[in-house]
């Protein structure tokens, strides 16, 4: 599968998080909505804050991860083991800072950034949300907070269908003063598993700079 097709896939995923049109439903319930005319509730299937579990493990980045890639735009750095992984700026998503692949394999990933600075609590709803805008049927499979290089991180796996293709992404969210990062990889959902490892070694590379 070639690189450039598979990431065209993703080209709405890193939606600004500002640029969600939302409304009041005459019931009260607040709705995002799209432009394709249909809507989703926040709140359905949303558990809140206080439900998302918090993993009694710390995550540190891998000894092998050697090369240090550094956001232009908040003070978050990413460890790369440049063996494993090509890396760029992005090309494919006009949205992500960088976008990153797994030599001769089929596991991708994009970096995505922005200086405006967001809630922990609240990125969930906002992942779910521009999820799905590409993938309308995307679902939480996975989902914890987690200390990964001192910081407190939001977990999360989606998978949905797009284009008839079954596809899971996973990775995580993280916030501070500088700003937002989204740090996500993405496959097909058979080969989940079989790149698990690799892609949790890949996020756990993601480190607050000075």
């Amino acid at each position: 599968m070639k690189t450039f097709s598979f990431l065209a896939l993703f080209l709405g995923f890193g939606i600004t998080l500002s640029a969600q049109t939302r409304a009041i439903t005459d019931t009260g319930q607040e709705v995002v909505l799209y432009s394709n005319g249909t809507y989703a509730y926040v709140n359905e299937e949303d558990a809140a804050a206080v439900d998302i579990p918090t993993s009694p493990k710390t995550f540190t980045k891998t000894e092998n991860a050697s090369f240090l890639l550094k956001s232009k735009k908040v003070n978050v750095g990413f460890w790369l083991d440049p063996k494993l992984w090509s890396f760029g700026e992005s090309k494919e998503n006009p949205d992500a800072e960088y976008e990153v692949v797994l030599k001769g394999e089929d596991l991708y990933g994009v970096i995505i950034t922005e200086k405006i600075e967001v809630p922990l609590e609240t990125l969930k709803n906002v992942a779910i949300e521009n999820a799905r805008q590409i993938a309308p049927d995307i679902k939480v499979k996975e989902q914890e907070y987690r200390m990964v290089n001192g910081e407190k991180v939001l977990y999360l796996r989606l998978d949905g269908t797009m284009d008839g293709m079954k596809i899971s992404y996973s990775g995580y969210f993280y916030s501070n003063s500088t700003g937002t990062v989204q740090f996500i990889t993405f496959t097909s959902q058979n080969l989940v598993e079989e790149y698990r490892e690799v892609s949790q070694q890949l996020i756990n590379g993601l480190v607050k700079l000075s």
